[in-house]
């Protein structure tokens, strides 16, 4: 089946939180929390969801609860931003058929990273998306992530595979590493109707700025409306207002994000700074594990401390 890219934004701007999954243990929703986490995000004023990428532990989750989090979250969102669904798997099949999951259950878009476990090289990436892509049921958005074990998109295979799938219409980059993605703006730069989208949310603002065209925000579960802002102020070259904006990210990455002493812990300090808020549970899938009662202490402290309450971040 040939993707569909007529219903959605080219490019697609703005801001989309990647929405981590609120879990009531390690195979069940937690159904209330994953509603109120929707609504608290829309409020916020974003311009579209992703769900089920690192942020949402979709590795770690079983194919049954996936498919339960799509068909919960394309209805709960009802149409109101565009859907974006990872289609994350070590399997062609498993991930194909995600897709298709996700297209009946009424999402807008794909977002596809590459193959995970074994090392391809760039040839082989390229083949493998001539031969999903032209089955996948909706527009794919490209997924660099560098810190796991699986190659990147090169900018040159990001170039041929747009050029060649028209139903590959932007890429998110994780990288952290803005020469490549300068690389691939210019690349890109005959391709005005292909979203180039960030990762990390320190470099949201110098992206905008340069000509991207906006973020893939973890911190935008908690605080939605100043990712917005931040955006809106970045489009606007408004540097005052994008300084102070950015130095509140800086607050937040600099203190919710670094609780714990491990790699996971800018997700479990997310999660429990939702939790401690009254929004959704902080199960994390296993092996990943909840912080326990000293480090919530901490994150509660840092939410007061910061200002932060359910209707966004206010300075004390």
């Amino acid at each position: 089946m040939k993707s569909d890219v007529g219903s959605l934004a080219r490019p697609l701007r703005g801001i989309i939180p990647p929405m981590v999954t609120p879990l009531a243990d390690r195979d069940a929703l937690d159904v209330a929390g994953l509603e109120r986490l929707v609504e608290h995000i829309l409020a916020g004023g974003v311009h579209g969801l992703f769900i089920l990428g690192t942020m949402g532990e979709a590795p770690s989750l079983s194919h049954r609860l996936r498919h339960e989090l799509v068909d919960r979250v394309c209805a709960l969102a009802n149409r109101r931003v565009p859907v974006l669904v990872g289609i994350i798997d070590t399997s062609f099949v498993e991930a194909l058929g995600l897709a298709h999951k996700a297209a009946d259950a009424g999402a807008d878009a794909l977002v596809l990273p590459a193959p995970h476990y074994y090392p391809a090289g760039q040839p082989e990436l390229l083949e493998f998306l001539r031969h999903l892509v032209p089955q996948l049921p909706l527009p794919a958005f490209l997924y660099n992530l560098p810190n796991h074990p699986r190659p990147m998109f090169d900018p040159e295979t990001v170039q041929i595979a747009a050029a060649e799938m028209p139903g590959i219409v932007g890429l998110k980059d994780s990288s952290a590493n803005m020469t490549y993605f300068r690389h691939l703006q210019f690349l890109m730069a005959d391709r005005p109707d292909f979203a180039l989208l960030m990762g990390p949310e320190m470099l949201l603002a110098e992206t905008v700025l340069l000509g991207g065209h906006g973020g893939i925000c973890g911190g935008a579960n908690l605080l939605p409306r100043l990712y917005v802002d931040l955006y809106a102020a970045a489009c606007a070259a408004d540097m005052p207002r994008v300084q102070t904006l950015h130095r509140k990210v800086t607050e937040l990455a600099r203190t919710i994000y670094r609780v714990g002493r491990f790699e996971s812990s800018f997700l479990k300090g997310l999660k429990c700074a939702l939790s401690c808020l009254g929004i959704c549970s902080d199960f994390l899938a296993e092996p990943l594990h909840r912080f326990r009662g000293p480090e919530r202490d901490i994150v509660q402290r840092h939410i007061t401390d910061l200002g932060i309450t359910t209707n966004g971040f206010v300075s004390p």
